[in-house]
């Protein structure tokens, strides 16, 4: 499964300012997800958080944890959203900062009727910079 920024808007229902996957390198559909955000210093989130050392708020990471893992979900669930129901065990290890390369894996660890749990990590090179793990409900568009 990959997917480029098109198809990316295709499926997700995030919109400019707030997509925050560039593509998709690798994955399975329904399964899991591998995906790419290119960070640069034009990031909106950079402006404010911090002006003077620039740092991707973790709120934000979790969020590109989400997206990634509703990539593969919605993928196979057509006519769908994605949404939390419960954030669990996210921890910051490094920082995400202008330059990057974040790589996000998410994948599907249970899934019963329209409920599911999903795990993420995400690195820079090979240097873990957080991991989390949520619920999502799947509710019609």
């Amino acid at each position: 499964m990959k997917y480029e920024i098109e198809e990316i808007l295709k499926i997700l229902p995030h919109k400019y300012p707030f997509v925050l996957i560039d593509k998709i390198i690798d994955g399975e559909e329904g399964k899991w997800a591998l995906g790419v955000k290119n960070l640069t210093y034009n990031e909106e989130f950079f402006q404010g958080h911090f002006p003077d050392r620039p740092i991707m708020p973790g709120v934000l990471i979790i969020e590109a944890c989400a997206q990634t893992g509703a990539i593969a979900i919605l993928s196979a669930n057509k006519n769908k959203l994605a949404v939390f129901t419960s954030i669990k065990n996210a921890k910051f290890k490094s920082q995400l900062k202008p330059g990057d390369t974040a790589y996000i894996k998410t994948q599907l660890v249970k899934e019963k009727l329209n409920i599911g749990i999903a795990k993420s990590q995400v690195k820079v090179e090979d240097k873990i910079v957080a991991t989390c793990e949520f619920s999502f409900a799947l509710i019609d568009k």
